[in-house]
């Protein structure tokens, strides 16, 4: 199930939100002299080395690529393995709906690398490696060899392709992937922190999170918290695509309402469902829409920021039908490597099949004590999102699975969510 690329949208002016990450209007990639322009030279060395860290615990940034993670406590238990170390940017971006690193990675790529040599000179490490998504490789290619000689990082810095498949962003897989060519998640310590790339102590962030180092070593922690909430400052790439008038990319102050993302990206159907978070999102109903898109906003209705995602539902598709098609997707694209995953969820997939095709015999306890069975039982987090998007279906579909039962499709009809 591989929708449709995004079409990148300038923002319209109701919403006037903070443009720091990706330039205003830009949708090209900005060349090195254009970037230097912008924003400036980086911090030297010494005084990353001396006082970074700090700045980035004061400034509260958080990983941008789902989990949600303090960034200085990743910089801190690296920086204690005490020898040589490696950054890893993980641009792969497997997620199916999502587009803003891609984005991100394909118009600012110097503002990635340069958060990158920010890590790396913070923590002492020699090496970068960014693994991208295939549709921002040659742009984070051409921007590192463009950087050779005119930057002050000594170290070296490498672009690779992403493994195929969806669990190949998983940070574990990331590493074996670039140690043994196999996109393999690891439950078992050693994580990647302690071991990782060449078995050296590894610091793993998402292409938007490193972007950000980029701004906060410039500007400061002030100047970051001057966006988003008190408990999650800055700003938020968001994709926001399906039966919106203008789909794209929307770079938003964490806290924004739904509803003020949804009027910027124009024209939504009122009353339909949204997937928010991606394919390990949750499917939320109209009263949702007043919700604040921040962990903390999302969390009473089941939901997180995830891979910043937001897909409407338009009034004459069925919910039930996208619900399924991503749970057989999410089934075909496990590693295969334990139990939960390669018995369960195909189990889940077949039996919400069966109630989206209407047959009475299928049973949403049965779903529900198995997803209970295989939460928190994987060998990685990918049967725990399957599970919570099914969740999610469940609740918000439930009228639509009593009348699927009877014979009809509520497509183009009232649903529960209205």
């Amino acid at each position: 199930m591989r929708p449709a690329s995004v079409a990148e949208t300038v923002q319209p002016p109701r919403l006037v939100a903070p443009r720091r990450l990706l330039p205003r209007g830009a949708k090209a990639l900005v060349s090195l002299d254009a970037h230097l322009a912008e924003h400036g030279p980086l911090p030297t060395s010494a005084l990353l080395r001396s006082s970074f860290v700090g700045e980035l615990a004061r400034s509260g940034l958080t990983g941008r690529g789902g989990a949600g993670f303090p960034t200085a406590r990743k910089f801190e238990s690296v920086a204690r393995a005490g020898r040589e170390r490696v950054v890893l940017v993980n641009a792969t971006e497997s997620e199916p709906l999502a587009e803003k690193d891609r984005l991100l990675c394909r118009v600012a790529p110097h503002l990635v690398l340069d958060g990158a040599e920010v890590a790396a000179e913070t923590i002492g490490a020699s090496s970068i490696v960014v693994v991208a998504h295939a549709h921002c490789l040659e742009a984070l290619r051409g921007a590192s060899a463009a950087r050779a000689g005119r930057v002050p990082f000594t170290g070296s810095c490498t672009v690779e392709r992403a493994a195929p498949g969806f669990v190949g962003g998983e940070e574990s897989a990331l590493v074996n992937w670039l140690n043994n060519g196999k996109a393999l998640p690891m439950s078992k310590p050693p994580r990647p922190f302690e071991r990782g790339i060449s078995g050296l102590p590894t610091l793993v962030l998402n292409a938007e999170t490193t972007a950000n180092l980029a701004l906060i070593a410039r500007h400061g922690a002030k100047w970051f918290r001057a966006a988003g909430t008190v408990e999650e400052p800055g700003t938020l790439l968001l994709t926001v695509r399906g039966a919106v008038a203008r789909p794209g990319v929307y770079e938003v102050p964490l806290g924004t309402s739904i509803a003020d993302l949804l009027e910027l990206a124009g024209e939504a159907p009122p009353g339909t469902p949204l997937l928010v978070g991606g394919y390990f999102g949750a499917f939320l109903c109209r009263g949702a829409r007043a919700a604040a898109f921040s962990r903390e906003g999302l969390a009473p209705h089941g939901a997180s920021t995830g891979a910043g995602v937001v897909q409407v539902l338009g009034e004459e598709e069925c919910g039930l039908m996208i619900a399924s098609a991503i749970l057989r997707y999410l089934a075909g694209q496990s590693a295969g490597q334990c139990g939960p995953c390669r018995f369960g969820l195909d189990s889940l997939a077949g039996e919400f099949e069966r109630l989206t095709a209407g047959d009475t015999r299928a049973s949403r306890a049965q779903l529900s004590s198995w997803a209970d069975q295989i939460t928190g039982r994987g060998a990685c987090s990918h049967p725990d999102g399957t599970v919570n998007l099914l969740r999610s279906a469940l609740k918000v579909f439930s009228e639509e699975i009593d009348r699927h039962a009877a014979g009809h499709c509520v497509a183009a009809s009232p649903g529960s969510c209205r």
